[in-house]
């Protein structure tokens, strides 16, 4: 699996946006699915060891982000993403 290294993280990509993430793990076992405002937080945060239930499986990377305007279609589209259908979806077409 090949995952992109061009996406730099240091500041949030945008101010004003809202972002749905898939991370991947250091082997490709495991996925997580998640919504924020600033993914270089975010992405630190699953890394420092904080979230207990994923702990075990860093570090993290991006595999997969989309960029919203709308807060509530971004939780929705997330929401979507954790669902049966959702998590075919995305092991299709993301």
């Amino acid at each position: 699996m090949e995952l992109r290294s061009d996406l730099r993280l240091g500041a949030p990509l945008m101010n004003g946006f809202f972002y749905v993430y898939i991370l991947v793990n250091h082997d490709g076992s495991h996925y997580y699915t998640g919504f924020t405002e600033n993914l270089d937080d975010r992405l630190q945060h699953h890394n420092s060891g904080v979230v207990p239930a994923i702990c075990p499986f860093r570090p993290w990377r991006l595999k997969t982000v989309i960029t919203f305007t709308d807060r509530d279609s971004a939780l929705a589209f997330e929401r979507y993403l954790k669902t049966q259908s959702g998590r075919a979806f995305a092991k299709k077409r993301l």
